[in-house]
Order: C-alpha cells, then sequence, then structure tokens
C-alpha cells in the first residue's frame, strides 16, 4: 500500500528524472497500472525481471508480460524468496516446455548480452 512503511524507495537505486515508476495494487505489474500502455509507447519488446518475491510477484509479472507478446528474462540471482524451494520452483516452471513463460540468466550473463547487442 502507497505510503505504509516499507514501500519507500531507498536512495540507492531512486529513478533518475525521468524514469517512469510503478506503483502497484496487487502482485502484478499489469494489474490496475500505467505499465503495459508505457511499454507499448516505448516499444519495448524484450523485459528483464528481478525483484522480489521470485514466485509471487515476479513470476506473476513475467506471466502478464508473456501473455502479452513480450520476451521474457529473469536475472536468478538478482530474485529472491523467504524459501529456496519456492524459489526454485518458481524458476523451474518458468524454464519449463522450452522457457513457456521466459529465461533465466545470471546477472553477468545479462549485463554481457546487453553489451554484445
Amino acid at each position: 500500500v502507497v505510503g505504509e512503511p516499507g514501500t519507500a524507495i531507498l536512495d540507492e537505486v531512486a529513478p533518475l528524472p525521468g524514469e517512469i515508476v510503478i506503483e502497484k495494487p496487487g502482485k502484478g505489474a499489469f494489474y490496475a497500472t500505467s505499465f503495459g500502455e508505457d511499454l507499448k509507447r516505448l516499444g519495448v519488446q524484450q523485459l528483464v525481471f528481478a525483484g522480489v518475491t521470485t514466485e509471487v510477484c515476479v513470476q506473476t509479472t513475467m506471466r502478464e508480460a508473456n501473455d502479452r507478446g513480450y520476451e521474457c528474462l529473469l536475472a536468478e540471482d538478482a530474485t529472491e524468496s523467504y524459501f529456496p524451494e519456492f524459489k526454485a520452483a518458481a524458476l523451474a516452471m518458468i524454464r519449463a516446455q522450452g522457457a513457456i513463460v521466459g529465461w533465466t540468466a545470471m546477472t553477468d550473463q545479462v549485463l554481457k548480452g546487453i553489451a554484445d547487442a
């Protein structure tokens, strides 16, 4: 809930001027937000995911994005869960059936891929 304890953006990761901030009321970033419209306006086709928790908010948003046709990549070491077995299960579900929801990689691999593009 906006304004509640624990919802403030930390100074170390504060958005730069002009960066979009999405305040999501549910578990997925597309629900009741401007996220989908923002991505369309920017012409985005590929998304890299990070955050908490892997098996709830991150996976929900990734599934929403996949359903909307985005190519999805999860940075495994930039997401976490309270329960290691839940994270492992979420990663397995994302990669299942030839990456049915998306792909996963470590952050250094993601950064290398972006630098090489």
